[in-house]
This record gives structure tokens, C-alpha cells and sequence, in this order.
């Protein structure tokens, strides 16, 4: 029987040791109300599905023009759950489209707005997840967010899950059927698909797999089905673990010398061996290939 054990721990010990782990992290956190949810209704929702799936932390990356009176609620809602925020921006700009002085100005309005709520973590996540051009501008964030004492929230895992909200959205506005179960089997199937491709391309970059950084935003499908997500990842063997930890992996000191950073870290580092951009963007980042897939899949009648 001891010898059983043995050969049973020995089998099982390379997927102890080396189980995939994520985070989930949360854009735009707190969105206004859609035609489907009330701000309110959609934090209890996620609140709702996080904490049923066994999620116990999760990082929202606050876009502080949101912020009223009741949607402030909503961001304490976050943090009495024993999840934290972060900075992304007061307004959402874009570093490619606005004056860097007025870039770095809206990072410290957020900065403000923020710092006095409790759970706050100084990471800053670029909209977009645009870090600048050229170099010099690139570098001027960096060193502004380093001056306020943030480190950046990067990501590891893209994906177009706000695209498919945008067809919800506009499916329910058009007064169309939604077929809740289709719509469920495909974010799942996206977003595993594309957590598989950044991991195996870390795997063939780094040799290892890194502790991820999902990247979904705070809308209604997401409040919907992030649960499903998470069981789906779980009963492929990856542990869902804090974004503090995730951010403790040596990709977060990585930073390379490129501008490709809207596919996340690991991208970026690919890039910066030599891989080709169109290597490192999944298939299902694409507008025209989600409209196809809604379609073939009837998911809006």
C-alpha cells in the first residue's frame, strides 16, 4: 500500500508543482447601468459569481470619472468582499491620442480620487493597454507612475470579451432573443482558448508558465459568467490565486525595450525575441471573426 502511495504522489507531484495559476483583474470598474443591469445590479452580480466560485480576491481597475455617489457604493461593495482597487485613469485616455502633460495629469486626478478608499493597490493599468510612443513617451509614464510609488498593472492574457458585450448590448437594445446558454458556452470557450495561447507562448518564451493576469472588464457579461469561467479553468487544473501574487512573478520587472504592449507581458517579451506581431495576437481578437462566430452559433434571434 506504501509503495501504491508512492507511485501515486510521484505521478501526481509535476502537476502539484507546476499548476497553472491567474488572477482576475477588472477594467473600468464602475460602468453605468446597460439595458440589462443597474450599476448596482451588476456588482451584486459579480460580487455574486466571484465569491460563489471561490474567488477571493480580485483586482478592479478604476476609472474614476465614473465615480458618483452610488456608484462609490458599488467600489466599497468591492472592497467590503475582500477584493481591492487600482488606477486606471480618471478619464480613460488614450497616451496615442492626448499630450503627455495631460495624460500624466489624469493619472494623478485618479491617484487622488483613489488613495483614500480602502483595499487601494498602486498599480496603474494603461488604458487600452496603450503604453506610449515613441520611447520617450513610453518612459515618461513609466517614470511618472514610479514617482507616485505604482507599479504597472500588466496583463498577460488579452482578449475581446468587450467586443462581445458590445454585441449583447446592441443585441438587447435591437430587442433580439438572447440565448443566455450559447452566449455562456462561447465567452467561456474564448477566453480558455486565449488564456491557452498566452500561456503556451510563455511556455515556448520563458520555459515555464508565469502566474497570469486576466484581463475582463466590469460589464454585463462578465458579470454574468465569470464564474463559469473560473470552474472551467479549475477543472483544467489552474488555480485561481490573488493579483498581489500574480504580481510577485519576475515577468513583473521584465520590462522590455518595444513598443507591443496591447497583447500584455507576455506578448511583449515575445516581441522583443523576435516574434512577429500577428504571432502573438489570438485569432478571437478580431471583430469580423466574433461576428461570424454569433452568427453561426444563432446566438441572437
Amino acid at each position: 500500500m506504501k509503495q501504491l502511495f508512492a507511485i501515486l504522489f510521484f505521478l501526481l507531484l509535476p502537476g502539484i508543482l507546476f499548476a497553472q495559476e491567474i488572477a482576475i483583474t477588472i477594467d473600468d470598474a464602475p460602468r453605468k447601468d446597460s439595458k440589462l443591469f443597474s450599476g448596482e445590479e451588476r456588482t451584486a452580480k459579480l460580487i455574486e459569481n466571484l465569491q460563489q466560485a471561490g474567488v477571493n480576491d480580485a483586482l478592479f481597475f478604476v476609472t474614476t470619472k465614473n465615480i458618483d455617489s452610488l456608484s462609490s457604493k458599488r467600489l466599497e461593495a468591492y472592497t467590503a468582499a475582500g477584493f481591492h482597487l487600482a488606477n486606471h485613469s480618471h478619464s480613460h485616455l488614450s497616451i496615442n491620442r492626448v499630450e503627455l502633460d495631460a495624460y500624466l495629469a489624469d493619472i494623478d486626478r485618479a491617484h487622488e480620487i483613489l488613495t483614500p478608499f480602502a483595499n487601494f493597490l498602486p498599480f496603474f493599468r494603461h488604458p487600452f493597454l496603450h503604453h506610449g510612443r515613441p520611447r520617450e513617451v513610453r518612459n515618461s509614464v513609466r517614470s511618472h507612475i514610479r514617482i507616485l510609488g505604482y507599479e504597472i498593472g500588466y496583463v498577460t492574457v488579452d482578449n475581446y470579451e468587450w467586443y462581445m458585450d458590445a454585441l449583447l448590448q446592441k443585441a438587447i437594445a435591437d430587442s433580439k432573443q438572447v440565448d443566455y446558454e450559447k452566449l455562456k458556452s462561447i465567452y467561456v470557450e474564448v477566453l480558455w482558448e486565449g488564456i491557452q495561447f498566452y500561456d503556451e507562448i510563455a511556455r515556448e518564451q520563458l520555459g515555464r508558465s508565469p502566474k497570469h493576469v486576466l484581463l475582463v472588464h466590469e460589464n454585463d457579461i462578465t458579470a454574468l459568467f465569470i464564474g463559469d469561467l473560473v470552474r472551467h479553468l479549475r477543472s483544467h487544473g489552474w488555480r485561481i490565486i490573488s493579483p498581489q501574487e500574480a504580481y510577485s512573478d519576475p515577468i513583473a520587472t521584465t520590462l522590455p525595450d518595444v513598443l507591443f504592449n496591447g497583447q500584455g507581458r507576455v506578448a511583449a517579451i515575445a516581441r522583443s525575441k523576435g516574434q512577429k506581431p500577428r504571432d502573438l495576437i489570438h485569432i478571437s481578437e478580431d471583430e469580423a471573426y466574433l461576428d461570424k462566430l454569433f452568427t453561426e452559433r444563432a446566438v441572437f434571434q
